[in-house]
């Protein structure tokens, strides 16, 4: 019997149900669209859609994305204690309702710039600001502790592996749909027509919304357990919390390695629309096609990669995953078909599967050992500090386009017909720069990430022994 089936035999745990399991998936489908949506289409629909000059969108996204490393560390801090509805209501669940549904109207307001660009080019700049900072706010709020439940809620590796295929199946469904409705009924060149597929996409949002309720509530025996552990545990400040965690090894090659993905994600994310459009030349509904061959490799991949799990574990498969979405990326870098973007697309599902599925298991791991160190736990503070650094990659994303965009004399008219230097520079920033990332991310990993084998065994052992 391995370590950790050991462990979760004596724990003594109840076991989440199934139901909760699925409505927690549910809300997972707004969190992951929102962040993926926004690297997508953002960027390209500020600097082509409505005419933004690419200097002022990019600094606009740097801008929003060091208001979120201040905002994301310092919201997760000060919410995560208990309050005076914590008993009745829980720790989590409250700011998770507050966050959710205002993230879902913000996000629709993104899109409907009062300003023209042409005669009010500051006017536009400032919107984007304002409105995109207060979408993070909100954000935030919910994804911290919509995350920071997870650990809480499953908490034993069964229980997570089991959690994790339904938090990839449903998520990817949903996000699969919500993905397909800005390609069918969007045009380029027509601003009216991303108003009227976001407006569709937050009415589905908010019904999600509400069937996640009973999947991040908490029992009465998770809030004890938060309460006690916070009673018992020594009280330390915010900076005294970043300089414990930031000794923590494993923990911030976590954080590292997530900022690598997450930035290789996010530019490939959003070159898309520029792929197709500048690289293949078709109309958006095209993506139709490479989508579902994506969400088709997705899948089929989600009951491998749970038996890869079981055989090699949290850490292994988490540092392969690396290795795959790295050789995934590499093939729009001489994609010039619809067909060959279809079976790459396939191919590329199987890779990001991997991560996916993984992911949040390896963070479970991480955050558990964090609190064996800090005596109590403390999720929506850590992915408050996780998020901060996350963001790099939004700035990475802005520095990366703009100077490429620059470079290769991309033309943002959207009729345009891009030279053989601007389709080289999409090329890059889709394919190779993502590809390289993945890569260092892979050996980064393999070098220095080891909690795993006996090491995982005496944290679970200590996690235990201190009622956490």
């Amino acid at each position: 019997m391995s370590i950790e089936k050991e462990f979760e035999k004596s724990s003594g745990e109840a076991h989440a149900s199934t139901s909760k399991m699925i409505s927690y998936s549910i809300g997972d489908i707004v969190a992951y669209y929102l962040l993926t949506a926004y690297s997508i289409y953002v960027f390209y629909y500020y600097e082509v859609e409505v005419g933004l000059a690419v200097g002022l969108v990019a600094l606009a996204f740097i801008i929003f994305a060091v208001w979120n490393m201040v905002n994301d560390p310092l919201i997760g801090y000060l919410t995560d204690k208990p309050l005076k509805w914590t008993r009745r209501w829980g720790m989590r669940f409250p700011w998770i309702m507050i966050g959710m549904f205002p993230t879902i109207l913000l996000y629709l307001l993104i899109y409907t710039v009062p300003f023209d660009a042409k005669t009010n080019p500051w006017s536009v700049f400032l919107y984007m600001v304002i409105i995109t900072c207060l979408f993070d706010t909100f954000y935030s709020l919910f994804y911290t502790h919509f995350y920071g439940t997870y650990t809480n809620q499953f908490r034993t590796d069964e229980e997570r592996r089991k959690a994790s295929l339904y938090d990839n199946i449903i998520p990817g469904l949903g996000v699969f749909v919500l993905s397909l409705i800005p390609p069918l009924l969007i045009v380029y060149g027509d601003r009216s027509t991303y108003i009227l597929a976001v407006l569709i996409i937050a009415l589905i949002m908010v019904v999600c919304a509400i069937f996640s309720i009973p999947g991040v509530s908490e029992s009465d025996e998770l809030k004890e357990i938060f309460i006690r552990g916070y009673e018992k545990a020594e009280r330390i400040s915010f900076f005294k919390t970043l300089k414990t965690v930031f000794k923590q090894r494993n923990f911030v090659i976590f954080i590292a390695s997530y900022v690598i993905f997450t930035t290789a994600y996010t530019l490939y994310l959003a070159s898309q629309i520029y792929f197709m459009k500048d690289v293949l030349g078709l109309p958006l509904y095209y993506a139709v096609y490479t989508a579902i061959a994506t969400y088709i490799g997705f899948i089929i991949s989600i009951p491998l990669w749970s038996k890869v799990v079981k055989k090699l574990k949290n850490a292994n498969t988490y540092t392969l995953s690396f290795l795959i979405v790295g050789l995934c990326l590499l093939p729009q870098l001489w994609i010039t078909t619809i067909e060959e973007a279809i079976i790459f697309s396939f191919i590329g599902g199987f890779g990001f599967g991997c991560f996916y599925y993984v992911e949040m298991m390896t963070l479970a791991d991480v955050n558990d050992e964090v609190a064996t160190v800090l005596g109590k736990r403390q999720e929506s503070t850590l992915l408050g500090i996780s998020m901060f650094f996350e963001r790099l990659s939004l700035i990475f994303q802005a520095i990366i386009f703009a100077l490429i965009h620059i470079l290769t004399v991309y033309n943002p008219d959207p009729h345009a017909k891009q030279t053989s230097l601007a389709i080289w520079g999409i090329r890059i920033h889709s394919a190779l720069i993502p590809s390289l990332l993945c890569f260092i991310g892979f050996i980064m990993l393999l070098k220095w990430y080891n909690l795993k084998g006996e090491r995982k065994h005496a944290m679970l052992t200590k996690l235990k022994d201190m009622g956490l």
